[in-house]
């Protein structure tokens, strides 16, 4: 009887594939970096074979580093960075254009001209905004821009996807053009209340219907790998995007329950249950999985820069060689640092929306050095952070305790400072790699290993809880200081 799960979580930087046993335990896994481009400025592209190639690798090396053979993995798991776009030919299965990420911001003039008249009915359908961060614009800007690529659109010769639809048809061999009901909804095509693709809004955004793919539950059978792949056709039976993956994974099963990812970016999550919350703060509504037909909903704010903003410390200043180096460089800047960096290198998400605002460091003095930019950087998370929070009680959600998971986790002087700067208590959780975890648990589920989903509550445990070590008044003093300087950021003329 196979008795393995392998959860794939590709994301924007990296991919991994994690190996669990019957009771989640992790086994083994492994990992390849994954480079971005740039082409122009507000661009990002990836190379979707190094993608999909990553994935390939990192299930073969997990297979191989286990000794586990693919006959014994009962289901893959698959989980992924959302909004990313592509669009490849139906028999050929070859990308037409590199895979526009989810940062990138070249359709931010095309938004803004929908905005004044269109947003109100975008947001009541999608539950999200009219900005470059979601697919439409960027499939539109594919269809406009490739050659021939909307003729052989509407002659049903492509298929557009995100990335679980792109990974879904190369593993099934191409007999698969699918997504599910979370992935969809990141696309603003969805109607997240119908939980079917809108008609109005493909018109509005001029998509042929023949390029879209089928919506499926959250988990569910999405077909098996192709037996040369592995040897043998593993079931692939749970499919989620990746914040989504890590609400679950956090164990934040229950209405009311929030969870906040620092990886590439932040997204801070809070289940609403079977209610589709609509924000008058700017943030997003979005499926949080679909099960057996039913859509359970989620509150979500988007920041794009979160982890990306260390790698900017490492790759561009090189004030740091890895980004484990922030936490002992950042020890000892207090809070009465003058520098403070706004990180809006692809615009401001939630709770602001500004695509064409570009990032600033304020308060540089000649005491200014390595130390001080980087507990800057650290803190303009945290700050970001304490923004969504904000947002979140002014829609009347009371937030108790945030669970955290991604990368930016392990520094702890980080998780300090998201304390602090937010006044919240901060529960770092034992599984590391909570996306995965999430994937890989539906995908249990669905094999009948667990009968509901809150089985997964007593699988969550606590590694770490961190309090607020500032006082409230000077925790305001600081936060002033940022609404202050983003105020001056907002206010400036665009420079495009």
């Amino acid at each position: 009887m196979p008795d393995y799960i392998i959860a794939v979580d590709q994301g924007t930087t990296s991919s991994r594939a994690i190996l669990y046993d019957r009771q989640l335990c992790p086994q083994a896994s492994c990992s390849e970096e994954l480079p971005l481009s740039y082409p122009h400025t507000g661009w990002v592209e990836q190379d979707p074979e190094a993608i999909w190639q990553s994935v390939l690798n990192c299930i073969r090396q997990l297979l191989q580093q286990s000794g586990i053979q693919a006959k014994q993995v009962a289901a893959l798991a698959l989980t992924n960075q959302r909004e990313t776009t592509l669009l490849w030919d139906k028999k050929t299965g070859e990308t037409l254009y590199p895979a526009i990420v989810w940062q990138d911001r070249r359709t931010a003039d095309l938004c803004q001209a929908l905005k004044q008249k269109h947003e109100a009915s975008i947001r009541a359908k999608t539950g999200l905004l009219a900005d470059p961060y979601f697919s439409a614009t960027k499939l539109q800007w594919l269809l406009e821009q490739v050659p021939d690529a909307r003729q052989r659109a509407e002659s049903g010769e492509l298929c557009f996807g995100t990335i679980d639809s792109f990974l879904l048809w190369r593993l099934t061999g191409g007999n698969v053009h699918a997504t599910e009901a979370s992935n969809a909804s990141r696309t603003l095509l969805f109607n997240i209340h119908q939980q079917q693709w809108d008609p109005e809004l493909l018109k509005l955004f001029a998509i042929p219907p023949a390029v879209l793919p089928q919506v499926h539950d959250s988990a569910g059978d999405f077909g098996s790998c192709s037996a040369e792949l592995f040897g043998h056709p593993i079931p692939i039976v749970s499919i989620l995007g990746d914040q989504q993956a890590a609400l679950l994974g956090q164990a934040c099963v229950e209405p009311g329950m929030l969870k906040s990812t620092y990886g590439t970016g932040c997204f801070a999550m809070v289940n609403t249950g079977a209610k589709a919350l609509h924000s008058k703060h700017q943030l997003l509504t979005t499926v949080a999985w679909r099960i057996k037909g039913v859509p359970s909903y989620a509150l979500e704010g988007s920041i794009f820069m979160a982890g990306a903003t260390v790698q900017w410390l490492r790759d561009k200043l090189g004030i740091i060689q890895q980004a484990s180096d922030t936490e002992a460089l950042a020890n000892g800047v207090g809070y009465q640092q003058s520098e403070l960096l706004i990180p809006a290198f692809t615009g401001l998400g939630a709770p602001y929306w500004q695509p064409k605002v570009q990032a600033a460091l304020f308060g540089l003095s000649r005491n200014s050095g390595k130390a001080e930019i980087c507990a800057a950087a650290l803190r303009s998370v945290a700050y970001q952070t304490q923004d969504l929070l904000l947002a979140m009680a002014h829609d009347g959600i009371s937030i108790a305790d945030i669970r955290v998971d991604g990368g930016m986790t392990v520094n702890q002087w980080f998780l300090q400072a998201l304390a602090d700067l937010t006044q919240h208590s901060i529960s770092q959780s034992k599984i590391s790699d909570a996306t995965a975890f999430g994937t890989a648990f539906l995908a249990a589920w669905q094999l009948g290993w667990f009968s509901t989903l809150g089985a997964i509550q007593p699988l969550w445990q606590r590694a770490a809880q961190f309090t607020p070590q500032i006082s409230p008044e000077q925790q305001s003093i600081c936060y002033q200081h940022w609404s202050s300087a983003i105020g001056r950021l907002l206010a400036e003329p665009s420079r495009d």
